[in-house]
C-alpha cells in the first residue's frame, strides 16, 4: 500500500481547517487550502494533491463536498485518480474504495448524480421547446411539430 495523502478545504478565511486536519492526522501527506471550490482550476492544493500521488496510494478528504460541488468535477476529480491507480476515502460519508463494497457504493452514488443531472438537462430542454413554442412567430410556427390551430392561437395571443 502506497501513502495516504490527505486534502483539506474551506470556502471563506473565517473558516477553520483544524477539525478535518483533526481527522485527516493519519495521513502520510496533508494539503489544505482556503478557496472556493469553483473549480480545480482555483484550488491549486488540489492540483498539487492530485499531482502528487502514485499508484497504490489512497487520497483521503472528510467530505465529498470539501473535493468537488459538482457531479461533473468530481468524476473528473474521480477519472484523474482511476488513471493513477490511487483509491478514494470520504470520512463521513463512509466511501472507501480499496473495498469492493466501497467502489460499488461509490459508483451507485456516482450513478444517481450522473441520472439527477440528466433529468435536470431532460427538464430544461422540454422547458426550452415549451418556450419556443409559446413564442415563436407566424412564420415559425410552420416548424412547430404539432401544427394546429391552438399553436397559431396561442402564439398570436402570446405575441399580443
Amino acid at each position: 500500500m502506497g501513502m495516504k495523502v490527505g486534502y483539506a478545504r474551506v470556502s471563506t478565511v473565517g473558516q477553520s481547517l483544524d477539525l478535518q486536519m483533526e481527522r485527516l492526522s493519519d495521513c502520510d501527506r496533508i494539503y489544505r487550502e482556503k478557496a472556493s471550490a469553483g473549480s480545480t482550476k482555483n484550488r491549486p492544493e488540489l492540483k498539487n494533491a492530485l499531482d502528487f500521488v502514485r499508484e497504490e496510494d489512497v487520497f483521503i478528504v472528510t467530505k465529498l463536498d470539501r473535493l468537488a460541488r459538482s457531479v461533473v468535477d468530481l468524476s473528473l476529480i474521480v477519472q484523474r485518480l482511476e488513471e493513477k491507480n490511487v483509491d478514494l476515502v470520504v470520512l463521513d460519508q463512509g466511501i472507501d474504495t480499496t473495498t469492493i463494497y466501497g467502489r460499488l457504493q461509490f459508483n451507485i452514488l456516482a450513478a444517481i448524480g450522473e441520472f439527477e443531472r440528466g433529468l435536470i438537462r431532460e427538464r430544461s430542454r422540454g422547458a426550452e421547446k415549451k418556450q419556443k413554442h409559446v413564442e415563436c412567430g407566424l412564420e415559425q410556427s410552420r416548424s412547430c411539430p404539432q401544427k394546429t390551430y391552438k399553436c397559431y392561437y396561442r402564439t398570436l395571443k402570446a405575441l399580443d
